[in-house]
């Protein structure tokens, strides 16, 4: 009889401690100060500054704490990085949702740092794309920056193009969903240093 009696005294402490902690959790949980969007951005900003490829990238964090939701943009070097950046950022704070607005810009090489190495390595991946691109290394440097500013525009399909270079003439090759596409990519081309004339062959194919 002392054994149930001992055990019920038992049973009735652990529930009475359970039932404390309980308040005390809420009670902790009700004093914790609210997330303004200003600490969220904050979180975000501190976690991307904390990688080093990321630390001077040119980014902008805008923040709904209530939502938990944030918006990157601004402008990275490659894929990668962008893909970096919104990964940090989900990290900032539990089921945080990242809306991806980062620019891919991959830095311009000038023409005097622009070596024969490069320009037989820019040949070599444009054959693996079935482009051609003519023998100078002038010819080279001139399909790397057009193909970059494609990939770097988000209006602009670019593995769907191809880029063809011949003595500063340029030939887009390849379907297009809209006519749009067909224009911004001709306007690329067209605004590229070192181009004097473009052949837009470029096919749409819902008009």
């Amino acid at each position: 009889m002392k054994q149930f009696l001992f055990a019920i005294v038992l049973t009735c402490l652990a529930l009475q401690i359970g039932c404390t902690k309980g308040t005390e959790s809420r009670t902790q949980a009700a004093r914790e100060p609210r997330m303004t969007d200003s600490d969220l951005k904050n979180k975000i900003e501190t976690q991307l500054k904390s990688d080093p490829q990321l630390h001077d990238a040119n980014l902008s964090v805008s923040a709904d704490a209530d939502r938990n939701w944030a918006t990157l943009s601004g402008t990275v070097q490659t894929e990668a990085m962008r893909t970096r950046a919104v990964e940090m950022a989900r990290a900032a704070h539990p089921g945080l949702t990242i809306d991806d607005k980062i620019d891919v810009k991959p830095r311009e090489v000038t023409r005097s740092e622009y070596t024969p190495e490069m320009a037989r390595a820019e040949t070599e991946k444009a054959r693996s794309y079935k482009e051609t691109v003519g023998g100078g290394a002038d010819d080279a440097w001139i399909h790397a920056k057009i193909v970059a500013q494609l990939i770097g525009d988000k209006d602009t399909p670019e593995r769907k193009i191809n880029v063809d270079e011949d003595h500063d003439v340029v030939t887009l090759r390849g379907t297009v969903d809209t006519i749009d596409q067909k224009q911004e990519a001709e306007r690329i081309a067209k605004q590229t240093d070192g181009v004097k004339r473009v052949n837009n062959l470029l096919k749409v194919s819902k008009g």
